[in-house]
């Protein structure tokens, strides 16, 4: 494989670089985790641990991502530009760039304690097995949930040594949020997804999805305060809370009519979501 300038941005956007929302999608429950493990004072190198794998491992999703959809891809209007959908990566390329990013960050997690390098194992198999899901299931976005949220427990585990029920009400927390906003995402393709034989909790929800995301984003929020309590969080954070539980409502009505914008809006708009709970966190253990 010849490195030049433009098979690097072929790599660029194949790993999705360009497009910073996955993993500000993934960082920001990194964070809430590191943060109330380590009482606002999370360790320098496990900070830095997480946020450098957190890219490694987004990217390495959207490789594997796409390689799973190579054929599906070229059908769909959104990706069909993708650098594996239209021919300017070879499967082959894919793969080594794949395996090259995971080793990446497992070589950081090495850094860390035994019980994170062990739960690290369940991170990439679940990043491995989240692109095929939507050929046999529903619910691939619960899977999505499960791949992003697992940074969650593995934070309490690199911090504390330990992954306590707190760190699994985050998880949980975290599963429900990307169900809900990948649902979101996958209302933009559904069309597409039900000619092509795609599945996706979008199809699966059908008339009921904006019931369904709404339902999904109240338990996001009521989990999200039970955590707080037990982690002895205080006004500051239940006031970031406040400001997620307003932009769910934006988001809500960014999705009434269904239309394809309005859906990867309320899609984007999931960032501030993840900010605002994170902002509530930090605020709350610095002014203390």
């Amino acid at each position: 494989m010849k490195l030049d300038k433009q098979r690097l941005r072929e790599y660029v956007l194949l790993m999705r670089l360009d497009r910073p929302i996955g993993i500000l999608l993934l960082l920001w429950p990194t964070l809430w985790a590191l943060w109330i493990a380590g009482a606002g004072r999370p360790d320098a190198l496990v900070a830095a641990v997480f946020v450098l794998g957190v890219v490694l491992m987004r990217s390495a999703g959207c490789v594997i991502n796409d390689y799973a959809d190579r054929k599906i891809d070229p059908h769909v209007a959104r990706t069909q530009y993708r650098p594996l959908a239209a021919g300017r990566v070879q499967a082959r390329e894919a793969l080594i760039l794949f395996v090259a990013l995971c080793l990446a960050a497992f070589g950081l997690v090495l850094l860390l304690n035994p019980l994170t390098i062990m739960l690290s194992v369940g991170g990439v198999l679940l990043a491995a097995v989240y692109p095929f899901m939507k050929r046999y299931t529903h619910l691939p976005q619960v899977v999505l949930g499960a791949a992003f949220g697992w940074a969650v427990p593995m934070a309490f585990a690199a911090q504390t040594g330990a992954v306590p029920p707190l760190a699994w009400l985050l998880f949980v927390a975290t599963v429900l949020w990307a169900t809900a906003y990948d649902t979101m995402y996958a209302m933009v393709d559904r069309n597409d997804d039900l000619r092509i034989g795609v599945k996706s909790t979008a199809i699966l929800f059908g008339e009921a999805d904006r019931v369904l995301i709404g339902l999904l984003q109240a338990m996001v929020l009521f989990a999200l305060a039970l955590a707080g309590k037990q982690a002895g969080l205080g006004a500051l954070y239940f006031a970031g809370l406040t400001v997620a539980s307003g932009l769910v409502i934006y988001q809500l009505y960014l999705i009434r009519r269904r239309d394809g914008a309005g859906c990867f809006k309320a899609f984007l708009n999931n960032n501030w979501f993840g900010a605002a709970v994170f902002a509530g966190v930090a605020l709350d253990y610095a002014l203390r």
